[in-house]
């Protein structure tokens, strides 16, 4: 995609989030990748009022492209960047089920086979830090090398993917799976996945997609 689809993509994004009710208001942020840097949602910008021209671009070197501020989280989607080279867009959200999760800071474990669509046999809860520091930035590049992703202790949920529209896929299902892992709580512990089961769900996954039909 060119600058100009990229910059419609993630508006288009984000009011998708807003109208699941993953995000509302001004909360959560979206980037993609672009050149030497990254285009962001910019800070304190509702979803209804976002148009693509809003959107900031954020250099390798922290240099700045655009009327406003960039959103004050821009720290960690730089650096889910550098710690993967093939990420192309970061989402992140305060959608309910996985903010009540990471408020009781715990991660997803394989209690279901769709943990796996994050990329591994689970999906971690990383440390609280501040919002905006670098000790989150790391945080969430570190949770972000093994997975497509991880939950921020008493924050919410972050989401990456080789495109915007995997990213928002991987959001998605994970805050539908924290929906299912809370109601499985309140009853008691869910069974969980064994590491060879989630080996077998994950060759699976490799396989998987659509496909025409040979005649």
């Amino acid at each position: 995609m060119n600058e100009d689809e990229i910059r419609a993509a993630i508006v288009a994004a984000v009011q998708r989030l807003d109208a699941l009710g993953m995000n509302r208001g001004s909360t959560g942020n979206c980037s993609h990748r672009l050149g030497a840097g990254m285009l962001i949602t910019p800070t304190g910008m509702g979803a209804d009022e976002l148009r693509p021209r809003d959107l900031v671009w954020v250099g390798w070197d922290g240099s700045l492209r655009g009327d406003w501020e960039p959103s004050s989280e821009w720290h960690f989607h730089q650096a889910a960047y550098v710690a993967r080279a093939d990420l192309q867009a970061v989402v992140h959200t305060h959608s309910i089920h996985a903010t009540a999760l990471a408020c009781l800071r715990r991660g997803l474990p394989s209690f279901h086979y769709m943990v796996a669509v994050a990329g591994g046999d689970d999906v971690p809860c990383v440390p609280y830090h501040l919002f905006g520091t670098e000790a989150l930035s790391q945080a969430v590049a570190g949770a972000l090398r093994e997975r497509d992703a991880c939950l921020l202790a008493n924050h919410g949920l972050v989401a990456a993917g080789p495109t915007l529209a995997r990213a928002l896929k991987v959001g998605q299902e994970i805050e539908a799976l924290c929906e299912v892992y809370l109601r499985a709580l309140a009853v008691g512990e869910p069974a969980l996945l064994s590491a060879a089961e989630m080996v077998q769900v994950k060759e699976r996954f490799a396989r998987y997609g659509r496909a025409r039909r040979a005649d």
